[in-house]
């Protein structure tokens, strides 16, 4: 059953001081996030029928920033123009070790220390846990971005979800994440009934909560609906630094090796140990575009013996060896 709505909505607050929501805006951010989330804002004042949200965008340099598909996007206010009451979004994308200037990191401190609300979108996050203002946090990022996070601030309670709220910080992992947060946002402020109201109008049905991860599970993103291959494949996810052997990822499903091997030939056309390869040569890759880490750090980290053996692994698989691979990029990917 549809739900009509009386034109204006009832918003639960009498509050009609409108907030402003400032969009840091990094080199090469993302879009998409930012688009979405100020069209939940327009959307809401719209609904609602009276002006409860302003929205504005800054940079560093006060200057028009160029987003990660190359649209240059104006910004409308300095960082000397925010205010107390402001809440920041920091927008990261691409190349966000390099996008995290010390500029923007030192005006993100200042603000925090006034009291200021952070949020992120997308990278993002990795800027403000390099500002240090995560530390305590739960936080998420894309997960595209999560291996390189994980072990640049292992310190931080990173989840998978689509958002996370904890105190003043809020972070999104970006994409339709960003519409997620921002529902939850209003809804908090004014209510579920305009949330909802926003959601419609914006032809959005499926509202996820920060209890719902970024990805597909195992079974819908591969094709796979076998109950013990997507335990195994799981297992695997979660032990990429300390590799199982097959004879323990078979018995922790009870089959015998042979029937696992033969599950995995028949749903994805190669064995364990070539999958399990695979993943850990991903998260290597991951790791080699996003982070810093030594390629040897990088090999222990998914579990190999040596560099020597993980150079080999690498070279065999995507053709180049890890050194060359980082070399062929001027910049690490965010």
């Amino acid at each position: 059953m549809t739900q009509d709505y009386e034109f204006p909505v009832e918003v639960e607050t009498s509050d009609h001081i409108p907030r402003r929501f400032v969009f840091v805006l990094l080199n090469e951010f993302t879009l998409f996030a930012v688009a979405t989330a100020s069209e939940c804002l327009r959307v809401a004042n719209r609904m609602a029928g009276k002006q409860l949200y302003r929205w504005a965008a800054t940079s560093e340099t006060n200057e028009p920033v160029l987003s990660s598909s190359g649209v240059a996007f104006p910004v409308d206010i300095g960082f000397d123009d925010v205010t107390r009451d402001d809440i920041l979004i920091v927008c990261g994308g691409m190349n966000i070790q390099t996008n995290s200037t010390q500029k923007a990191m030192n005006f993100l401190r200042k603000e925090s220390r006034k009291g200021v609300k952070i949020g992120s979108f997308c990278a993002g996050a990795h800027t403000l846990a390099k500002a240090g203002l995560l530390d305590g946090h739960r936080a998420t990022i894309h997960w595209e971005n999560q291996d390189g996070f994980v072990e640049d601030f292992p310190e931080i309670n990173l989840t998978r979800s689509v958002f996370a709220i904890d105190r003043n910080r809020f972070t999104a992992a970006g994409g339709t994440a960003a519409i997620d947060l921002m529902l939850r946002i209003i809804a908090d402020d004014h209510g579920t009934e305009l949330s909802n109201a926003v959601a419609d109008q914006l032809i959005y049905s499926a509202i996820r909560t920060d209890q719902d991860f970024q990805r597909l599970s195992t079974p819908t993103r591969m094709g796979v609906r076998h109950p013990r291959l997507s335990t195994v494949i799981d297992m695997m996810e979660d032990s990429i630094e300390e590799p199982l052997s097959p004879s323990a990822l078979a018995e922790s499903v009870n089959m015998s090796t042979r029937q696992l091997e033969r599950l995995f030939r028949r749903y994805l056309d190669r064995s364990p140990k070539q999958y399990y390869m695979e993943l850990r040569l991903a998260r290597a890759r991951n790791l080699l575009m996003q982070t810093s880490m030594s390629t040897i750090d990088i090999a222990v980290a998914c579990g190999f013996t040596s560099p020597s053996h993980f150079s080999k692994c690498y070279r065999a698989h995507y053709g180049v060896t890890p050194y060359r691979e980082r070399g062929s990029q001027s910049k690490p990917e965010g």
